[in-house]
């Protein structure tokens, strides 16, 4: 039996710190949020200078790639697995942006970042994920 991976407290933390620093070092006001593979927030930080909903935002933006890339993979697997059912995910909004966190093919998180463009909260919802590696 497989062991299903979670990102450890231990782990959010290195994830917060890497894209705290990846917005600091660029000068970039930002919400910065952490989750687990359904999408509900480890960790929330909103840096000097974020619109107030930039905290609903970012949140929402982890849970769209966290449940999103879950789904994704779980119609993969029904399909190229001959499997004949996987659960839908409650409430997917439309935001795009967000960064999943997978190990070993799986989802076990996602970054996501408000209060900049698109490009740049991709760089420092990478800079984040790429604190586990």
């Amino acid at each position: 039996m497989k062991t299903k991976a979670v990102l450890t407290q231990t782990e959010v933390a290195s994830i917060l710190a890497a894209a705290r620093a990846e917005a600091q070092n660029n000068g970039w006001a930002v919400t910065i949020v952490v989750s687990d593979d359904g999408g509900h927030p480890l960790a929330l930080e909103r840096l000097d200078g974020c619109a107030p909903i930039g905290a609903y935002i970012a949140t929402e933006k982890a849970r769209s790639a966290a449940i999103g890339r879950r789904e994704t993979k779980g119609y993969e697997d029904m399909v190229n697995g001959g499997r004949t059912a996987f659960v839908s995910a409650p409430i997917v909004t439309a935001l795009e942006g967000g960064v999943p966190v997978i190990v070993d093919g799986q989802v076990i998180g996602a970054v996501g970042v408000s209060g900049v463009t698109a490009t740049q909260d991709a760089q420092i919802a990478k800079a984040g994920v790429a604190a586990l590696s």
